[in-house]
């Protein structure tokens, strides 16, 4: 994890150059960068770890509803916006680093029978920090996640953007 200082800090920004710089940290949801600067933030807050616990702090007291709407902006890993290359950026990137991009037809025909059941089963996409994880390992998680509880897999889901949010944001320093 990197200890290094955002630059500009956050501290120092006024609450649009905030949410301008840091609101697409969360998947189409700036509310969450709103929430963590109206929050009022220090010099604590200027480097990627501090950053994200106050962020992370901001979506786990969310409600539930408010949590599932994060979750729901997520797109399905190797699923038709990737295909379409209608993913952010970020996405993107995440995605590609994961081989997602040079899946066989075969793996994608996988994912895309397990996205759908996922999303029948939980009504929200399956989201995982897939840095440092292959299509294989991915694909693995799917299926065990697949069991869990709907209570369970939302909370797993939350732990998983926060990670994802803690990595884009070392990102923004390296």
């Amino acid at each position: 994890m990197s200890d290094k200082t955002l630059t500009p800090r956050p501290s120092t920004l006024d609450r649009a150059d905030f949410v301008g710089r840091f609101g697409d940290i969360y998947e189409h949801s700036p509310w969450v960068a709103e929430e963590t600067w109206d929050n009022g933030l220090t010099h604590d807050q200027d480097t990627p770890s501090g950053l994200a616990s106050a962020m992370g702090a901001v979506l786990a007291a969310a409600s539930a509803e408010r949590q599932l709407e994060v979750i729901r902006a997520h797109p399905d890993l190797a699923g038709k916006a990737a295909l379409a290359g209608d993913l952010t950026d970020d996405s993107t990137r995440e995605q590609a680093g994961a081989g997602l991009d040079q899946c066989t037809p075969e793996e994608l025909a996988r994912f895309e029978r397990l996205n759908d059941a996922y999303k029948a089963r939980f009504g929200f996409p399956f989201v995982m920090a897939v840095r440092g994880n292959d299509r294989h390992a991915i694909l693995a998680a799917f299926e065990t996640r697949l069991h869990n509880s709907p209570d369970e897999e939302r909370r797993t889901a939350i732990e998983q953007i926060n990670r994802i949010a803690r990595l884009r944001l070392e990102d923004r320093v390296a």
